[in-house]
């Protein structure tokens, strides 16, 4: 979840540089061919019922293209700071989705971190809400028209990571970490091929700085394998309502991305905000 806050946060230069569906349709090419070797059965995995796969389509629908269309489009009209409050949001709606679709059991505590998420993320959003009330200027004012519809779009990527996280829970009681990592990639690769070689045609692939295309192969290599494979394995063995509770690593990770690498600021009350969501991950965690 930490790596997925920085893979996102690292996301704003790329879609500067890159049309979104072009950027996205590389991402998932360049992870498809890392993992090719992924893709074969192994002999302790029995045949996928036609359920699991509708599954995995779903998983890479939801989780893969609908996320990165949301995520990207929605950091490219905010900043990766607004992009950490909203994402605060993740762990409370996977501990929903797990109580409804799962019937997982929620505990005191679980429900005592899911609150402290809620409590971070509207701190963060009276901080930002008081700094778009100052915007007064006809310039400002499509700035902030921007960064609602960009917070909206963010706000669906957590709706889209919740049923990612649920449903990945399923799967990793039939397919292993590995397999589930390259068959919801090589989903994401068939539905958004089609938009990306509609960009590729009329894209100057010359034009983009060499530096862009190594933080792009980190980008597909984090976003797609290695995300991907330590979620699953972990699913594994943790409750997903008790892993929602980890996402809340994500927002932190996204904005201090921001502040640290992008030159963002962040203010007190955002501080306190994401002392709180640690706090949840702590009463979370502890034996």
């Amino acid at each position: 979840m930490a790596l997925v806050g920085v893979y996102i946060a690292m996301s704003k230069p790329l879609v500067a540089a890159l049309p979104v569906f072009l950027l996205a349709w590389l991402r998932f090419g360049i992870a498809a061919i890392a993992m090719l070797p992924w893709l074969k059965k192994p002999a302790s995995e029995g045949p996928m019922s036609t359920r699991i796969r509708w599954l995995v389509f779903l998983e890479s629908f939801l989780g893969n293209f609908l996320f990165s269309i949301c995520m990207l489009y929605g950091v490219s009209m905010s900043s990766a700071v607004s992009a950490g409050v909203i994402l605060a949001a993740i762990p409370a709606t996977v501990a929903l989705l797990s109580w409804l679709i799962l019937r997982e059991r929620i505990g005191l505590r679980v429900w005592a971190a899911v609150a402290c998420g809620v409590l971070g993320i509207g701190l963060l959003a009276l901080s930002k809400s008081e700094h778009l009330a100052q915007v007064s200027s006809a310039p400002e004012a499509d700035l902030a028209s921007n960064h609602l519809w960009g917070n909206l779009l963010v706000f669906g990527a957590v709706l889209c990571e919740a049923a990612y996280a649920v449903i990945g829970k399923k799967l990793t009681g039939s397919i292993g970490p590995k397999r589930i990592s390259a068959l919801i990639n090589l989903w994401g690769l068939v539905l958004m091929t089609p938009a990306g070689l509609y960009m590729a045609t009329s894209f100057n692939f010359g034009a983009v700085h060499p530096g862009t295309w190594l933080l792009l192969v980190f980008y597909a290599m984090a976003a797609s394998v290695g995300t991907v494979w330590l979620w699953m394995t972990g699913l594994r063995v943790v409750p997903a309502a008790q892993a929602g509770v980890y996402t809340v690593l994500l927002p932190i990770a996204t904005a201090l991305t921001g502040v640290l690498v992008l030159g963002e600021t962040l203010s007190l009350v955002q501080i306190l905000a994401f002392g709180v969501a640690l706090l949840g991950v702590v009463l979370a965690t502890l034996p």
